[in-house]
């Protein structure tokens, strides 16, 4: 019978996989965590600056509206629409990142576990959550569903 307490087979470290080899592949993936939450605010800012944009028609009309057509003209002119660095829209911005930096970021860390650790995700963290849970205990469970 398969051992119940414990972390999955999915997140056991390998036979023969050093404490230096999860320790590395850990910090990989805590860079890679960092990153997915500057993608996160690299999208953010994407949506902000495409809602500024939009809201611009708006202020347009309003300073038409109230007699100030230079002041509309200008914001018209020379801010509707404007790239928001050299060349670029945010969604340019977005698309470079994810598909230069951000997808070679996923590859190379993909291809470390599976090199090291035959694809295993988390390692690092299943270990230290044997480490620091109290077997037994309500709300300790080893994994989902054993009540261990």
């Amino acid at each position: 019978m398969a051992q119940q307490d414990g972390p999955d087979e999915a997140h056991r470290r390998p036979a023969g996989v050093s404490d230096a080899t999860v320790a590395a592949l850990g910090r990989l993936s805590e860079a890679l965590e960092a990153v997915e939450r500057a993608r996160g605010h690299l999208y953010s800012l994407h949506q902000l600056i495409g809602h500024a944009d939009l809201m611009l028609d708006d202020a347009v009309e309003l300073f038409r509206s109230a007699g100030h057509d230079e002041i509309a003209e200008r914001v018209s002119q020379d801010l509707l629409g404007r790239n928001v660095i050299a060349g670029r829209w945010t969604f340019q911005i977005v698309e470079d990142f994810d598909d230069g930096y951000y997808a070679l970021f996923r590859e190379l860390d993909r291809r470390a576990r599976d090199e090291l650790v035959g694809g295993r995700r988390h390692l690092y963290e299943a270990e230290m959550k044997e480490r620091r849970r109290t077997p037994g205990r309500p709300g300790h469970e080893a994994r989902p569903g054993t009540g261990d």
